[in-house]
């Protein structure tokens, strides 16, 4: 029962912030946040399809880990590889710093295939 709890928080937590960053991605509706993303994409030799088909990716994680068990671990593999990428492109072009939200997701997806 306890790990039922904290698979349900961890899911809820990166779900919740997943969607929130998926939106930004794909709708731009956040100007400033906007922005930024759009700033570092652009820092790394990507375009705004791009950035489009990473906030697809991550509406489908946050969306999967509110399904069965399956679900859950294709939402979490989901999160754990749009980290993973993200942190590569933060420590190579920008300072480990600004990796460190990835690093947290990546931390909070791996979990969830051990709970």
């Amino acid at each position: 029962m306890h790990s039922s709890l904290t698979i349900t928080l961890i899911s809820g937590l990166l779900s919740a912030f997943f969607l929130f960053a998926s939106s930004i991605k794909i709708l731009a509706w956040q100007k400033k946040i906007f922005q930024i993303q759009l700033g570092f994409f652009h820092k790394y030799g990507l375009n705004r399809t791009i950035m489009i088909l990473v906030g697809l990716i991550e509406l489908f994680a946050a969306l999967a880990l509110w399904l069965p068990e399956t679900g859950i671990i294709l939402g979490a593999a989901a999160i754990a590889i749009t980290s993973i990428g993200a942190i590569y492109c933060h420590l190579r072009f920008d300072t480990w710093r600004d990796g460190i939200p990835a690093m947290v997701t990546l931390s909070l997806s791996s979990s969830l295939f051990f709970l």
